[in-house]
């Protein structure tokens, strides 16, 4: 039986590295529309573009996307995400997957296994992904998040350090990654449940999450579980900076 859930895709016109990055054009779309095709080919019930921009709402409204605007002064998307769960009156435990507005190259596979992931673990408050971490430069890259579970597969930790720290490999400036050790790529795509967002919304942001800029180290700090699975399909490297668009519109076919 497949996992009933709603897509929410927050997308914000402000960004320093990148301004009005939602509406940069990429092989003739804007890149908003990109991401919202690829989860409206995932199984969810229902897609929304959450923003907090007219200029975006109009651009989603004009190719034909379920958009409705958000307070301005949102923190972070998980905010803008639980506004959106309120005006959609969904059920207490209702699940919405949070994909970012910046990864026009998500897999939708990716996006129906976090629900999935959500539903198959009651006892888990958020569910996200990770794929292995394999190279040495990528774990010292404070821009790559890393993730630390436990047997069962849930969160220990999220941290831009390296984690865990190989004491004795490390001791030298290195060169590879330690044998034996799984390292892990945190992927930033999250479901929750609807009336778990209204809590993380309530509790506010914490010195923990403050310190390494990572919101989902606010759940971990008031008790709440988190279950990480590896991704059935690595999604390619979002849209940060205007290299990463050059990047992605090659991907595409467009002209860089």
């Amino acid at each position: 039986m497949s996992t009933a859930f709603t897509v929410v895709i927050p997308a914000r016109y402000a960004s320093s590295r990148l301004p009005g990055k939602p509406l940069q054009d990429i092989a003739g779309k804007p890149m908003i529309r990109h991401v919202w095709e690829q989860a409206c080919r995932s199984a969810a019930q229902r897609v929304v573009v959450a923003t907090d921009d007219e200029r975006i709402l109009k651009a989603c409204q004009d190719f034909g996307a379920d958009a409705v605007l958000t307070h301005v002064e949102h923190n972070s998307g998980t905010d803008r995400l639980a506004e959106v769960a309120r005006a959609l009156r969904l059920s207490s435990d209702a699940i919405v997957v949070n994909v970012q507005g910046d990864e026009p190259l998500i897999p939708p596979a990716v996006i129906n296994q976090v629900a999935g992931n959500l539903a198959a673990h009651p006892e888990a408050a958020i569910a996200t992904l990770a794929e292995p971490l394999e190279q040495v430069e990528a774990l010292f890259n404070p821009n790559v998040v890393k993730v630390l579970t436990d047997i069962n597969g849930f969160a220990l930790t999220f941290s831009r350090a390296p984690l865990p720290w190989a004491r004795d490999e490390f001791s030298n400036e290195p060169s590879a990654l330690p044998a034996g050790v799984p390292y892990r790529r945190h992927i930033g795509i999250y479901a929750y449940r609807a009336g778990f967002l209204a809590d993380f919304v309530a509790w506010g942001p914490c010195w923990l999450e403050n310190t390494e800029c990572l919101e989902q180290l606010r759940a971990l700090w008031h008790g709440k579980r988190i279950h990480v699975d590896d991704a059935v399909e690595p999604p390619p490297a979002g849209v940060d900076t205007p290299e990463d668009l050059v990047r992605v519109r090659r991907l595409l076919g467009a002209p860089a």
